[in-house]
């Protein structure tokens, strides 16, 4: 009979088959089993605030010279440099200033112990005095912070008929307060 009969043919396959399905079974047997590759799951939460916040900064106001015999005018302007949180409200006060006998009707510049009037608006037609809101008719600055540096120009006079104001360089300091 030759080697390749049918019937070597088949015990050959059966051999081949069976050393197979052995090696097969070996390696089940080493590797991981389904039973122990378990997961779990969950959430992780995260959050975050963001609170209302704002800065200011300011332009100074310089009037130059004022001629206080001619009867003219002195308008100068300044600026506040606000820049609040997104969506943060703010409103923008003054203060009366430091010179004697200041007030919202009446600001006083200072040189030494002598005066002269001035005033700071809120509006380029010197129509509304910034302040407090509250006091002597003035007014406030408001707004809503966009995140981003909003720039406000404040304007400032001195009024005419001042014949008897002394030599002299005037200064005033005026607190600024953002309420947000």
């Amino acid at each position: 009979m030759s080697s390749n009969t049918p019937s070597n043919v088949g015990i050959r396959l059966s051999r081949t088959r069976a050393c197979g399905l052995a090696l097969a079974a070996a390696a089940a047997m080493f590797a991981p089993s389904a039973a122990t590759a378990a997961t779990a799951s969950g959430t992780l939460s995260v959050s975050a605030t963001v609170t209302s916040d704002c800065t200011v900064s300011t332009t100074a106001i310089a009037h130059g010279v004022f001629n206080s015999i001619n009867g003219a005018v002195n308008n100068a302007t300044g600026a506040l440099s606000i820049t609040c949180s997104n969506g943060a409200a703010w409103t923008a006060t003054a203060g009366v200033g430091a010179g004697t006998g200041a007030s919202y009707t009446t600001r006083k510049m200072m040189s030494g112990a002598n005066l002269i009037n001035y005033n700071l608006y809120t509006t380029s037609g010197y129509t509304t005095v910034w302040g407090d809101g509250v006091t002597g008719g003035s007014a406030t600055i408001t707004g809503t912070g966009t995140g981003s540096l909003q720039s406000v120009t404040i304007y400032s006079r001195i009024p005419a008929g001042q014949g008897a104001a002394v030599v002299g360089s005037y200064s005033d300091s005026v607190a600024v307060t953002i309420t947000y």
